[in-house]
């Protein structure tokens, strides 16, 4: 099993698109069968990014279909539009443990 883990900083006045993304990703859980687990959360307004994905995968090929379809594109395009900054860590996980 693969953990991918994203974070997000946003640009200041982007609130309605920042709302829209972060729906549509939490919306792709359920619509793309590679995704085994999905989770979007909002930072708080101490934290050093805006919001974060904690999703789990098969492998790493289920992660590569996942980002190669266009549900995912969509949503990833809008993301681009209105991030400062991103980071990302993907990690397997010891067999058994989701």
């Amino acid at each position: 099993m693969l953990r991918h883990i994203v974070m997000w900083k946003f640009r200041p006045g982007t609130e309605t698109e920042r709302e829209l993304f972060l729906t549509g990703l939490q919306g792709l859980y359920g619509e793309i069968p590679e995704l085994k687990r999905c989770e979007v959360l909002r930072g708080t307004e101490r934290s050093d990014y805006d919001a974060v994905l904690i999703s789990e995968f098969a492998d790493q090929a289920a992660l590569e279909r996942y980002k190669a379809d266009p549900r995912h594109q969509a949503v990833s395009a809008l993301c681009k539009s209105i991030r400062t900054d991103r980071a990302a860590v993907d990690c397997l996980l010891p067999d058994g443990e989701n």
